[in-house]
């Protein structure tokens, strides 16, 4: 009896691999995910980024069975919290990107990550604009006047959220398309900007629709074009950089979402993407983007990653023609 025991499991186990076998499965695959999935976000909790992140992890955790953690890892320009996400092996963990991904390789090469070598992409998230303003008392009426002063005057100050951010590089942008040199000037953020702008302490800068809103609404700042690819609803009469001709200012800040590198098998990333665009056709994520002044910005898997490099070289190609260095 004792030998025959073992016969009959090991006969037992035999019939239930070849069965297994039969239907797809393998000893080795289970379901994913099989246990909590991490987003994290390379900056402070509060912003688009990271409110988008917390959308999707409200809208994937039913759909996925498991929980959905948002983890908030801001610091050195958002390297931080890409770094830790580059090196997660765990293969439940995700990344909401942004600009500063594809804008920091050219700036501090040892430091950033590669996109494309260190991550799969999964879909973009969000697109938000930036819009183009100057004190209420400059003498720049509209974005041709503003551009005819900047090559009379080299020189003038352009405000900024930080060195080499989407900011920044927008206002150097400007500059190579005016022929002449600006004077950039960063500040921690824009709720610290915002009042030397609004007392005319710096002549111009490139900001966050949500940050400035109210105060082109009252009249302390003036908007002269936005740099979205349409118009935007609630700055009515205010133009497209494209529709003035500039195409090269079409810069928009944007959310990505992305997975280390080989960490998720195909078909997790496959099943990612499906659950995005479910995400991001929601009344919810409409509703929510909305109040962010964002709006959804829908690429699969393959567009997702060309986007990505194009956006890699054409930063690159900004911060090398215009000299712009690390801070």
């Amino acid at each position: 009896m004792s030998s025959a025991l073992p016969r009959r499991r090991v006969l037992a186990s035999l019939a239930a691999c070849t069965a297994a076998l039969a239907t797809g499965g393998s000893f080795a695959s289970t379901p994913w995910p099989n246990k909590a999935v991490r987003i994290i976000v390379p900056f402070a909790p509060g912003g688009g980024a990271d409110s988008s992140a917390r959308l999707l992890a409200d809208l994937f955790a039913p759909q996925l069975g498991q929980g959905v953690i948002v983890e908030n890892k801001p610091g050195a320009g958002s390297a931080i919290g890409v770094t830790a996400a580059a090196q997660a092996r765990d293969g439940h963990t995700l990344l909401m990107a942004s600009n500063s991904m594809v804008i920091n390789p050219s700036l501090n090469p040892q430091l950033a990550s590669d996109p494309a070598r260190d991550f799969d992409a999964i879909g973009m998230v969000s697109a938000q604009p930036l819009v183009l303003v100057v004190p209420a008392n400059s003498p720049a009426k509209s974005f041709k006047e503003l551009l005819a002063l900047a090559k009379a005057r080299p020189g003038m100050t352009a405000g900024n959220s930080g060195n080499g951010t989407l900011a920044h590089i927008a206002s150097e942008i400007f500059a190579g398309q005016a022929g002449t040199q600006i004077t950039p000037v960063a500040y921690k953020g824009e709720s610290a900007l915002l009042p030397e702008m609004i007392s005319g302490l710096v002549d111009f800068g490139f900001l966050n629709l949500p940050s400035v809103a109210a105060h082109i609404k009252s009249g302390r700042v003036r908007a002269l074009a936005v740099s979205s690819p349409q118009d935007v609803a609630e700055l009515p009469g205010v133009p497209t950089v494209r529709a003035l001709g500039f195409a090269a200012l079409e810069v928009q800040g944007w959310a990505a979402l992305l997975a280390p590198k080989g960490s998720i098998a195909p078909e997790g990333l496959t099943r990612l993407e499906g659950l995005l665009a479910q995400a991001l056709a929601s009344d919810a994520a409409r509703t929510r983007f909305a109040l962010l002044n964002v709006t959804p910005f829908v690429l699969d898997r393959a567009a997702t990653t060309e986007f990505l490099q194009q956006e890699t070289a054409r930063y690159a190609g900004v911060i090398k023609a215009r000299g712009i260095k690390a801070g």
